[in-house]
């Protein structure tokens, strides 16, 4: 049993468990994706983030790998690719079911699941192709260098991907259902700057290729006339769907689909926290500088729900043991 589990392997429960390793805690981390870093690997991993304390400006994974080093030193155990749909017990212990049927014992819970569970929107007419030169996330750029890519889409990921490609690929084409664009204009810019081509008021009508995607058949939607477009891949880059999920019949309180929290992080069920995008108090400010403050103090009051001798504050990490201070 850990002392603690967080449920969310975002950059606030990656950091949550370093502060819990450095406060001398257990911790096991869950997450439904089947690698860390949560919206950012899934949604803008070549993304430049400016909002992080003491660092003017860092690409998305990068900062996915080094909260992931950050936390190595203390050992969490990792549960990815399992999703958590149950939440029993009391302040003696909990349980938390998985989707496949394991469970996770801990003797506090911190739930830091951003915007919840969110999946893919899917780019009908392609399921077989999945795996096969379709994919929803991009893990690696350097896999598609020299590669033909078609990105469909219209939003920030699909021109963040476009932008983050061009000089990488191949080639990169474009592809959205309307002429106007949702993506933020200075990106948008920049991609129309790169020349990359884009195919509006269209759609994928059809993949084609034997074992692997070889092309694209692209159909204008005002006059019906296809296109046939030559591919080695295609990211479906439509944006998610987001959802509390399971997680809204745990018992929490909610508002507006998020968990409410004191101001100790603490849910209305003992021993059970919450930090970032997921929580709301009167006042947030949906940023990731607050989201680590925020499983900072979930977890300095969960060590001490877990041991009741502890104390709230654990002293500067400056004052730690030089083989723990290593990870700080």
């Amino acid at each position: 049993m850990s002392d603690l589990v967080v449920v969310g392997a975002g950059p606030v429960g990656l950091f949550a468990a370093f502060y819990a390793g450095l406060r001398g805690m257990s911790v096991t981390v869950v997450d439904s994706l089947d690698e860390p870093g949560g919206q950012i690997s899934a949604l803008y991993p070549e993304k430049l983030i400016r909002d992080v304390a003491g660092l003017p400006s860092v690409r998305g994974r990068d900062l996915v790998d080094a909260l992931v080093r950050q936390a190595e030193p203390f050992s969490p155990q990792w549960r990815l690719g399992h999703s958590a749909i149950s939440l029993d017990g009391d302040d003696s212990g909990f349980r938390i079911g998985c989707a496949d049927g394991s469970e996770i014992a801990g003797r506090s819970v911190l739930i830091t699941g951003g915007i919840g569970t969110f999946t893919p929107r899917p780019l009908p007419g392609v399921a077989d192709y999945l795996g096969r030169g379709v994919s929803y996330f991009v893990r690696d750029p350097a896999v598609l260098a020299g590669r033909r890519v078609l990105i469909v889409g219209g939003g920030d990921s699909a021109f963040d991907w476009a932008d983050a490609l061009h000089g990488i690929a191949g080639e990169v084409v474009m592809v959205h259902r309307r002429d106007r664009f949702r993506a933020h204009q200075d990106t948008v810019d920049r991609v129309l700057g790169h020349g990359v081509r884009i195919h509006t008021n269209s759609q994928v009508q059809a993949l084609c290729g034997e074992a692997y995607v070889q092309a694209a058949v692209i159909a204008d939607m005002n006059t019906g006339e296809t296109t046939t477009v030559e591919c080695d891949d295609v990211v479906a880059a439509l944006g998610f769907v987001a959802n509390l999920g399971p997680i809204a019949q745990w018992g929490l309180d909610l508002h507006e689909r998020k968990i409410r929290v004191d101001p100790m992080m603490r849910t209305n069920r003992p021993g059970v926290f919450a930090a970032g995008d997921i929580c709301t108090y009167s006042g947030r400010v949906p940023l990731i500088a607050i989201g680590f403050g925020e499983a900072a103090t979930a977890v300095n009051h969960a060590a001490v729900f877990v041991d009741p001798s502890s104390s709230v504050f654990p002293g500067h990490s400056t004052d730690t043991p030089a083989a723990v201070s290593t990870a700080a």
